[in-house]
């Protein structure tokens, strides 16, 4: 058995395509538990009735973010979207079965996938982490000694990362004591050095082994720090590093994400005449009135000009595309082929 966690926050169009591409595409023992942060109840009912067979949770925090929510539509109150549920991931990923896919409701599954054979390649070939996508990622690629080892999996060992002991894995990614900026001047890193840590992580399109996954979100704290995250993963993949399996990845990509939307205005705030929150409500409403198709364009992310059909009254949609690039070009300059 394979759980699926999808961490859901106001996008019930995106959790929508999400879950629907997950019934399309996946096979074998499943189940899919989503944990919930705030979407309002009205958009939550629809999802529970169109899946009866999908659990929902709500975090501690869903009320007073629901109705952050309402008041942000009401008066333009800004919605704190900082305040993040890395506890309730957490102790929900804990209780879980031995392999897990946590993932967002704005990924989506775009390849047929059978998880019990994943599971099974995965305990036979000793895999804690299998990407199941990277964005088109072809430096990622680079830094990687990739090798065959079944039809569709291949290992994917990191090159050329140093592994060192807590503290200085700390000082390395914090700077702490200018410990990255002498190896800076000495030349033995560049700006470009602590990026090729992530070929030991991937946030929303991994197939983990569930304590693999727990040790690089534990210290969280409340917030998603990416830096701590590569600490822990770096501290556990020293132990296993000889594992040459232990980081593998499907051969074909099976999994894809958008960058026409946000969760709410506190991330991705590039200066541009859109508002994200007014953005997502449109949406919502339209697909709660079932005008709205969660699946147009599958398995590419829906059109611009049907986003349109539906924002284009009340929102500026120009400036909408402005933000949208801008949006891109940041995975772009990470190596990432968007389409």
């Amino acid at each position: 058995m394979t759980e699926i966690f999808i961490k859901s926050f106001n996008r019930a169009f995106y959790l929508d395509r999400c879950v629907a591409s997950i019934f399309k595409n996946i096979t074998g023992d499943f189940t899919i538990k989503i944990l919930d942060d705030g979407t309002p109840k009205k958009y939550l009912d629809k999802i529970r009735t169109k899946y009866p067979n999908v659990k929902v949770l709500l975090s501690d925090n869903y009320e007073s973010k629901s109705q952050a929510i309402a008041e942000n539509l009401a008066s333009g109150k800004p919605i704190d979207g900082m305040k993040i549920p890395t506890k309730f991931w957490y102790q929900n990923v804990q209780k879980s079965s031995k392999y897990v896919i946590v993932t967002e409701d704005d990924v989506w599954f775009t390849q047929p996938l059978n998880l019990n054979e994943l599971a099974a390649q995965a305990e036979q070939l000793d895999i804690h982490l299998l990407k199941l996508g990277w964005l088109g990622n072809l430096e990622e690629r680079q830094d990687l000694h990739l090798k065959s080892i079944s039809e569709n999996i291949e290992s994917a060992q990191p090159k050329d990362l140093i592994f060192l002991p807590k503290k200085l894995m700390e000082a390395f990614f914090y700077n702490h004591f200018k410990f990255f900026s002498v190896l800076y001047k000495l030349g033995l890193v560049d700006n470009y050095t602590q990026r090729k840590y992530w070929a030991l992580n991937s946030i929303l399109m991994g197939f983990f082994n569930k304590e693999y996954w727990l040790e690089i979100w534990k210290t969280m704290d409340g917030k998603v720090d990416e830096k701590r995250q590569l600490v822990n993963a770096s501290l556990v993949y020293k132990k296993h590093k000889n594992n040459p399996n232990f980081i593998s990845r499907l051969k074909a990509e099976a999994m894809k994400t958008t960058f026409q939307s946000s969760a709410t205005n506190a991330y991705h705030e590039y200066g541009f005449d859109f508002d994200v929150n007014q953005f997502n409500y449109l949406i919502n409403e339209a697909w709660l009135n079932d005008d709205f198709d969660a699946m147009q364009n599958f398995p590419k992310d829906f059109s611009l000009d049907y986003l349109k059909s539906f924002v284009a009254e009340k929102i500026n949609f120009a400036e909408f595309e402005k933000w949208v690039d801008q949006f891109k070009v940041q995975y772009r300059n990470l190596g990432c082929q968007l389409e």
